[in-house]
């Protein structure tokens, strides 16, 4: 009401009152929401500073995902090549088992053996599908390390392209061909035959060898990739977190203070309204 008049101690008191109930609210926020940086009223600066410290680190946390399923990818291909090496070994001592055998009837039997396993080794190439990515059928794989785009004038993009092989057709990649079932007779030219075949597959054992080696390498650049982005991310947030949480323990010293306070704000403003009571008892 502004037609009435207060004494000048009551409205003192009042004010430092009000000012006591206002700052109140402000640390009791602070301690709810755990920041003392709650919008840009608060402080601009820190407030958009922090902002994008935490939409960067954001960032990079969707692309650390992307990170992990590139890893299980390269694991996926890498098991795939421990399979097809063991089918490989496994064509191998057939092919061993014909050449020191003496009967065409059990060379043939080696000889469609031999024709099976080729085909296993297509079919685990095949099924080493992650994500809709194969990377041992021919599928290449692009792992991104910042949030950048291509034509940033910045700096661009950092990533990395793996590039996959195509195991399943072993005859073009890795020069395995289905043989006949004459073809390992008994004679020197079935012996010359098998020969060839051993030299053949200890090319492709070599050059899986390889290929693991290099997805290797590649699984290690991704995972030491994550682990940086890992820790980047917590920095950015840790930084974020420096310009906008409040200290727990201070703003509830600080609301206890308030608190004490507000309790002799109401005592100084009974005080002061004593002269206006005085008054009072006189015109009784």
């Amino acid at each position: 009401m502004s037609d009435v008049t207060l004494a000048a101690g009551v409205r003192n008191n009042l004010l430092a009152l009000q000012s006591t109930s206002s700052m109140q609210e402000i640390v009791q926020g602070r301690l709810a929401t755990g920041k003392k940086v709650n919008s840009a009223l608060d402080n601009p600066n820190s407030y958009f500073t922090a902002a994008a410290l935490s939409d960067r680190a954001s960032d990079l946390s969707n692309l650390l995902d992307d990170m992990g399923q590139a890893v299980q990818q390269l694991k996926a291909a890498d098991e795939g090549i421990k399979a097809i090496v063991k089918l490989v070994d496994a064509a191998k001592a057939k092919a061993t088992q014909a050449l020191s055998s003496s009967s065409s009837t059990d060379r043939g039997t080696f000889a469609s053996e031999y024709n099976k396993l080729l085909g296993q080794i297509q079919d685990v190439a095949q099924d080493s599908t992650y994500k809709g990515k194969n990377l041992l059928g021919g599928d290449d794989l692009k792992v991104i390390f910042n949030e950048r785009t291509l034509n940033d004038t910045t700096w661009g993009q950092n990533f990395l392209t793996i590039e996959g092989v195509n195991y399943t057709n072993v005859s073009d990649s890795l020069s395995l061909s289905d043989i006949t079932a004459d073809s390992w007779s008994i004679g020197t030219s079935g012996n010359n035959n098998i020969g060839d075949a051993l030299d053949s597959l200890n090319n492709a054992l070599t050059s899986l060898r390889t290929q693991a080696s290099t997805f290797g390498t590649n699984l290690s650049s991704v995972q030491i990739r994550q682990d940086y982005t890992n820790a980047f991310i917590n920095t950015l947030t840790t930084g974020s977190d420096k310009l906008t949480l409040a200290d727990q323990n201070e703003e509830g010293a600080k609301l206890l203070a308030l608190n004490t306070r507000q309790q002799l704000s109401s005592t100084a403003l009974s005080f002061a309204s004593q002269a206006d009571q005085n008054v009072l008892r006189l015109l009784g």
